[in-house]
């Protein structure tokens, strides 16, 4: 029986990374985007393409059921769904950091929670949420401030589950990516050393490592993937 992944914002750099990779591997993914395209479950096989707003809890909850009702289990949920804005201290205002809010916490939490809850009563499974080096390191948010907030929760949000599923074959991992290598970030970032960043490819690889049996002994990880950066 082939396993079953589950990918949030598949329609990004790095969540069309995550789908081939699990893809290659012989597995079943299911991916979210905000709006389906044209060519839907035809552009990768066996890939299933749903549109959802995460940012509704009704809507993520029946996704994830309707998931496990067609799969019968979720082995690995990726969660690379979120958004990006600049902003010091002084420019930021409660609705600036309401917005990273939604847009990088409320859409990891609102699919992760039913994900969690099934894989605690099917008793094993990984997760992998999206942080960030200004989530992480207080310092570096200077500049991204709201982004720094809404990107730190996704820390205590791992630690928390890992903490409930203490004893279980379920473990939540936070992926540290210093700057990825994106035909965006090269138009913003035009002199900088491209080399030095880190390839969408590269990303994941390294969570279908850690979703795999050979990591199966790591327990509470927090994965940093910053190259030379």
């Amino acid at each position: 029986m082939k396993k079953t992944a589950i990918i949030t914002g598949a329609a990004g750099n790095l969540g069309k990374a995550v789908v081939t990779k699990f893809i290659d591997e012989d597995y079943t993914v299911i991916g979210t985007v905000h709006k389906k395209s044209a060519a839907g479950d035809s552009v990768y096989q066996p890939f299933e393409e749903v549109a959802i707003d995460l940012l509704n809890e009704e809507s993520s909850e029946k996704f994830v059921q309707d998931v496990i009702g067609r799969h019968g289990k979720i082995d690995v949920a990726v969660l690379t769904a979120g958004g990006f804005t600049m902003g010091n201290v002084e420019s930021t205002t409660t609705q600036h950091i309401y917005k990273q809010y939604q847009l990088n916490f409320e859409t990891t939490y609102n699919v992760a929670r039913f994900i969690f809850i099934q894989m605690m009563q099917q008793n094993s499974g990984r997760i992998f949420l999206i942080g960030s080096r200004q989530g992480l390191e207080a310092s570096k948010g200077k500049g991204a401030i709201a982004y720094a907030l809404s990107k730190s929760l996704i820390f205590r949000l791992a630690e928390i589950m890992n903490a409930e599923a203490k004893g279980k074959d379920i473990v939540t991992t936070v992926i540290v990516p210093s700057t990825i290598d994106t035909p965006e970030n090269r138009k913003s970032m035009p002199e900088a050393d491209f080399s030095s960043w880190v390839k969408p490819s590269e990303i994941a690889d390294t969570i279908f490592f850690y979703s795999g049996e050979t990591a199966n002994a790591i327990r509470e990880p927090v994965i940093k993937i910053f190259n030379r950066s």
